[in-house]
Formats: structure tokens, C-alpha cells, sequence
């Protein structure tokens, strides 16, 4: 389970970072009745960045796996959104069936780190 902690940890960094370097993208999935997109998406990132460190350091305890959970769940309905209103990712248009196709991905992850 090393490697997928470490591969989960790199993927965390990496999605966090982007947050900052391509907040437009983030900003744009961030549904219309929530205020303050930009705090949300920089918020957001800055969570995925400690997510990433903590696995690539070490094995996550229960706290860190049900924050992580917890976290999955949140960004939920933004995927949500962005299926709903066929909203590119990272300037890329995906197919319809790959967006909404996306959205079970979520409870995948959500029980490979239960499994961590």
C-alpha cells in the first residue's frame, strides 16, 4: 500500500498546486451560489498540498483518512457542476460521458484511503 499512499500523496500535491497555478480552471467548477471562488479554490489547494506532504511522509492515522474523506465529499458537487455545465478541464473539453463518468471516481478513492 506504499506505493499507492505515495502515488495518492504525489497526486494531492500536484492537483493542490495547480490550484494556484491555474486558479481560473478551479475557479470556474466552483458552483454559482458560493461566494468567494478564489478563497475557495486557494483554501482548497492549500489542503490538497498538506494532504499530499502528509502521505508522502508518512502512513496516514484515522484523523487524516476521515479529513481526507471529508474533503472528497466537499469537492463532490463541484465535479458535480462541472458535469452538469459541461465545463472544460484545464482548457481541455472532455467528453460528456467522461465528466459525468468522472463522478463515481470519488467513492474509489474515498475507500482506497479507508484501505491505507
Amino acid at each position: 500500500m506504499n506505493a499507492v499512499r505515495r502515488i495518492f500523496g504525489l497526486a494531492f500535491s500536484f492537483a493542490g498546486l495547480m490550484h494556484f497555478m491555474r486558479s481560473e480552471g478551479f475557479e470556474a467548477i466552483v458552483p454559482n451560489f458560493l461566494p468567494f471562488k478564489k478563497g475557495i479554490v486557494w483554501i482548497s489547494g492549500v489542503m490538497e498540498i498538506i494532504f499530499g506532504i502528509l502521505l508522502l511522509v508518512r502512513k496516514p492515522n484515522s484523523m487524516t483518512k476521515k479529513l481526507i474523506e471529508w474533503f472528497l465529499v466537499a469537492v463532490f458537487p463541484a465535479n458535480v457542476y462541472m458535469a452538469q455545465k459541461n465545463i472544460p478541464l484545464n482548457g481541455k473539453q472532455l467528453p460528456t460521458w467522461a465528466l459525468w463518468g468522472r463522478l463515481p471516481l470519488q467513492y474509489v478513492l474515498i475507500k482506497i484511503v479507508r484501505k491505507m
